[in-house]
């Protein structure tokens, strides 16, 4: 049976995106499923380029094909910040607390209390062939700053869908049949089917 590896540490992620794969005939492997092999270096200027440098890097280290994913909240009124950053908006060290603080600071800077937002997400499918496979996803809302919700993760309990309810809110099947994460898996999920039928 065809392996393909989750490209990511983000246990979420990869839980999301392994319950979404399971209608594909593949078995599914994620990083932790094998020794340390590093970081990937995440120096392109967009989602697509950063997810096609994750895919390519772990595939060469592990030999399996691998899917990775690169997504972020672009939020309006600070000009498309956190975007590519997202992960790390508060340092090379920061966790979703910290990411979350340093939104709010830097909303508060500017004196808003919410603004349209974006959640962006690019898939890069590469192959042991070196067959590469990009889909996209996106979903709009608005990030305001007070959080609701305790499922998610991430900026999830400040991104808000409509008036009342964020994607912290919702449940895991809700989520990936409207997140930018499961607008990308849809997509990229036709494509691997055409592949490995």
């Amino acid at each position: 049976m065809k392996k393909i590896v989750i490209a990511s540490k983000n246990l979420d992620k990869v839980k999301e995106m392994r319950l979404a794969l399971k209608v594909l005939p593949v078995e599914i492997l994620s990083l932790s499923d094998f020794a340390e092999i590093g970081d990937a270096v995440e120096d392109g200027a967009t989602f697509e380029e950063n997810a096609l440098i994750k895919a390519k890097f772990f595939s060469e280290r592990t030999k399996f094909a691998c899917l990775a994913d690169d997504s972020g909240l672009e939020v309006d009124a600070l000009g498309g910040l956190p975007g590519i950053h997202s992960a790390r908006f508060a340092g090379w060290h920061a966790d979703d607390n910290t990411n979350n603080q340093k939104l709010l600071d830097e909303l508060k800077k500017i004196g808003a209390a919410e603004s349209k937002a974006d959640y962006r997400c690019a898939l890069a499918f590469v192959d042991t062939d070196g067959t590469q496979i990009l889909t996209q996803g996106k979903v709009e809302g608005k990030i305001k700053t007070v959080a609701k919700g305790s499922g998610g993760f991430g900026y999830d309990p400040y991104f808000y869908l409509d008036e009342s309810r964020t994607m912290a809110e919702i449940s895991p099947a809700e989520k990936n049949s409207i997140s930018h994460r499961g607008a990308a898996l849809r997509e990229m999920i036709l494509k691997l089917k055409e592949r490995f039928r």
